[in-house]
């Protein structure tokens, strides 16, 4: 019995799937105001937007990155028969801000329409994250709450899914 030798890979070849990922964040797949997942670290699983994209790297950090606001704790299930102060309880949402590396980073097809460059400032973040923090939650609260007012049927169906919880 003779087994076949497995399949050589040419240097261009693994220099084509070493790169594959680089292409897809060159492509603009990785944009504001799209919805992400993140793969790694202390919020893996999470779901997050895309405020602002670094492609080209910074000063302190000389790789793709972008910094990006998310839930760490979704709101939970409402029903019609709840009272308002319950469902108010129920509406909370945690958020977390965070520079990630776009290789801890997965795109999805959703995508928000949540303005929030004009509110987190980058000099903000690194020195105040707590009040940036505090304005992020009551976004966050207020377009939950506010699902009903959407007019784009993609923007709503993005808006939906970014405040659902992952279920893995």
């Amino acid at each position: 019995l003779v087994l076949p030798s497995p399949p050589t890979i040419s240097p261009d070849d693994q220099q084509k799937q070493h790169t594959h990922h680089n292409t897809l964040i060159k492509m603009g797949v990785i944009k504001s105001g799209k919805v992400v997942l993140v793969l790694s670290g202390r919020f893996a699983g999470k779901k997050a937007v895309v405020v602002r994209t670094f492609d080209d790297g910074t000063a302190e950090k000389k790789f793709g990155h972008a910094l990006i606001a998310g839930v760490d704790r979704a709101p939970r299930k409402v029903t019609k028969t709840m009272s308002k102060a319950k469902v108010a309880k129920r509406s909370k949402v945690k958020p977390f801000l965070k520079y990630v590396n776009y290789t801890h980073l997965m795109p999805t097809r959703y995508s928000v329409d949540m303005d929030l460059k004009k509110m987190v400032d980058e000099g903000d973040v690194k020195s105040d994250a707590t009040s940036v923090k505090k304005d992020l939650k009551k976004v966050f609260e207020e377009r939950y709450m506010n699902q009903k007012d959407l007019k784009n049927e993609k923007k709503a169906a993005g808006n939906a899914y970014f405040f659902s919880r992952l279920r893995f």
